[in-house]
């Protein structure tokens, strides 16, 4: 006798033999075991997901006669009648079954009506099965339309198909629809354990694994990768051989890659990419599985209590869930998706392989920490209770001065004790002056000036963002909260309100700065002026690149951090909270006080 493939041999012959679907077989059982049956069923997902053979049990239900002859409608067909023995033979005359995608014309859907009309021969229903209907013409649609929505009481329509968006929706709405959905990669792996016991094949839980994940959802896809594993191995499953057979990458390589990432050691990962060169490891199943990991470690970083017992790389994701720090987890694993697109690109995969992993430390998310800090102190401190607080000696409204290069303004430091500054430049100290207060004195620092170029303002944007209100920005932040709780700007044109500075109005222009160029382009402008005509401002805007202290962005920001500050004053001075930290050494937890 010729070898039968898994795939057919282990097809279930009814809807207890059903893997996976449990949400449909309890529709159709219920349905067929108090005879409410509908006229024409669509059953969509994916492929190999059970599709053709839920159509087979249907027709087998509403024909099998039972062993004896006598039985009726039943959702149990007991596959050994007349009906049920041809169905499965594909021999019964009154199941027909059409392939829309090599039969998708007008002349092939009105061959098949014409059987309609007739009485089913041998069983109590006529079943047509139209597989891929999504490959129908428009006409052929057409054509089936009026049969459809009121067919003969003896006949039931039975339609499948991978991509139900292309299923006009007047055929829709004369259907029942059933999703059939993706099977879990452990409903597979179970499923094909038991398929080898009765093969008697011998097979670890590793290489099912495997072959769980690479059938991406579909059990006929597994099954017949478990066909190509066994001849492959001669026999046995055995993990190397499936890792050999389907091109993918053995973990423990992904585990090295992520472990040598989490350090930041370039070198450690350049050799590991060169060790999968060597191997032929596929660079894109590298990337793939290091995706898997990833998602698994950030589950694990998020809900430490989610562990599978019975997976053996458990441990190992832990230990990795530890290792790295979640916002690198959602970086890495947000490079490797975007990574498998690359590698096409380049004339090297492997080249592109090491250029994703890299990437990683290009821009690890603690690398700034790591660098050594910009030196902001003007004198090299003694130890001292608390940093002096420092303000310009002239007002926040005074005018802005052009000031030479080199030329300082007065700073006043006070209501602090300042450290000594023994021979520092330009410091006075307070016996100098009679009238000076006794923790009051006066510095000469370089003061930044407002920036009136693009190089200047390329220049200063590492400096701290601060806000200097004027008038003109309290009316421009008015009028951008307005047009924001309209939807009237969205997008970049957003933020270019959001993030400029409004300079000055005339009767028909008004001049805007932002600091960033890319926020200044002729669309967002107009758009931007569009939305100010529909307040009444007929106005065309100037942008100008350079230093912006007034924003509503940034008042938004101090407000924000106005209320941030008021509600943790509240938490620290209640009596309650003063009396468990002096009493029990309680601490409040840095971030947990938000304001209401």
């Amino acid at each position: 006798m010729s070898y039968v493939v898994l795939a057919r041999k282990y097809r279930p012959k009814n809807f207890m033999q059903m893997v996976g679907q449990e949400h449909v077989v309890r529709a159709l059982t219920n349905a067929l075991d108090s005879q409410r049956l509908h006229h024409a069923y669509l059953f969509t997902g994916t492929r190999g997901v059970g599709k053709t053979t839920v159509a087979r049990i249907l027709a087998k239900s509403l024909n099998c006669t039972g062993a004896d002859g006598a039985g009726g409608i039943t959702s149990a067909p007991c596959g050994v009648c007349h009906s049920c023995a041809d169905i499965d033979a594909g021999r019964f005359i009154d199941y027909t079954e059409l392939d829309a995608a090599s039969n998708r014309g007008i002349d092939d859907v009105q061959t098949l009506l014409e059987q309609a009309v007739y009485k089913p021969v041998q069983g109590r229903f006529k079943v047509f099965m139209v597989d891929e209907v999504h490959m129908l013409t428009g006409p052929a649609f057409n054509a089936m339309l009026k049969t459809l929505e009121e067919p003969p009481e003896y006949l039931k329509f039975v339609l499948a198909t991978t991509d139900p968006q292309k299923v006009p929706v007047t055929v829709l709405s004369r259907c029942l629809q059933f999703n059939l959905r993706p099977m879990a990669p452990e409903t597979i792996c179970e499923h094909l354990g038991s398929v080898l016991r009765d093969e008697g094949v011998a097979a670890d839980i590793a290489s099912l694994r495997l072959l769980a994940r690479a059938a991406r959802g579909s059990m006929r896809d597994a099954l017949s990768l478990t066909d190509q594993a066994i001849a492959f191995g001669a026999g046995a499953l055995v993990e190397a051989t499936v890792h050999q057979m389907l091109g993918s990458v053995d973990r423990s390589y992904v585990f090295r890659l992520i472990t040598a990432l989490a350090a930041g050691d370039g070198a450690a990962v350049v050799a590991i990419t060169d060790d999968l060169r060597l191997l032929g490891l596929n660079p894109a199943s590298t990337l793939e599985e290091m995706g898997l990991v990833l998602q698994r470690m950030a589950v694990l970083q998020v809900v430490p209590g989610a562990v599978d017992e019975t997976d053996p790389e458990s441990g190992e994701m832990a230990r990795l869930a530890a290792l790295m720090p979640a916002d690198e987890t959602q970086l890495l694993y947000s490079m490797c998706l975007h990574g498998r697109g690359e590698l096409g690109l380049a004339p090297d995969e492997y080249a592109a392989l090491t250029m994703v992993l890299l990437r990683l430390l290009a821009f690890k998310p603690a690398a700034a920490a790591t660098r050594p800090a910009e030196k902001k102190t003007l004198i090299d401190a003694a130890p001292r209770v608390a940093a002096p607080t420092i303000r310009p000696a002239a007002t926040a409204t005074a005018p802005r001065q052009s000031l030479p290069p080199g030329q300082v303004l007065p700073v006043v430091v006070s209501n602090r004790t300042l450290p000594s500054a023994g021979g520092m430049a330009g410091s006075e100290t307070p016996a100098a002056r009679p009238d000076a207060q006794p923790q009051t004195r006066v510095l000469a620092v370089p003061v930044r000036v407002q920036a009136d170029s693009r190089s200047e303002a390329a220049a200063g944007q590492g400096a701290q963002a601060t806000l200097i209100p004027t008038e003109e920005g309290a009316f421009w932040h008015a009028t951008v909260i307005q047009l924001v709780g309209a939807d009237a700007i969205t997008a970049l044109v957003r933020e270019l309100a959001l993030q400029s500075q409004l300079i000055a109005r005339d009767t028909d222009q008004w001049l805007l700065r932002v600091e960033r160029e890319s926020l200044n382009q002729p669309t967002s402008r107009d758009r931007l002026s569009q939305a100010l005509q529909g307040l009444g401002h007929q106005v065309r805007l100037v942008v100008e690149i350079g230093r912006v202290t007034d924003s509503p962005a940034r008042r938004n920001s101090a407000a924000a951090a106005e209320r941030q500050m008021a509600a943790e004053r509240i938490i620290f001075e209640d009596p309650l909270v003063q009396a468990m930290v002096r009493d029990f050494g309680a601490k409040i937890v840095p971030g947990s006080i938000k304001p209401l």
